[in-house]
């Protein structure tokens, strides 16, 4: 599974539209459901934001694991 099938994934799992998390991420829905689509590369910025929001680690949303469980404080 590509990541931004996660991240749409994740957005539904939040009960949130693409304008929701749009306005939340402070940017233009078409611009956010680039990134769903895969059209568009995620900023490290965005990414990091949507990590904070979903309370998980940016390598699950990149899918580099399985396991939602976000990092612990150093």
């Amino acid at each position: 599974m590509a990541y931004y099938r996660r991240i749409r994934d994740m957005r539904e799992d939040h009960d949130l539209t693409q304008r929701q998390l749009a306005a939340i991420l402070h940017m233009p829905q078409p611009q956010y459901n680039r990134y769903e689509q895969g059209l568009r590369d995620i900023p490290t910025v965005t990414l990091v934001q949507l990590a904070d929001l979903y309370k998980t680690s940016t390598d699950y949303l990149l899918n580099r694991t399985d396991d939602p469980t976000p990092p612990k404080a150093l």
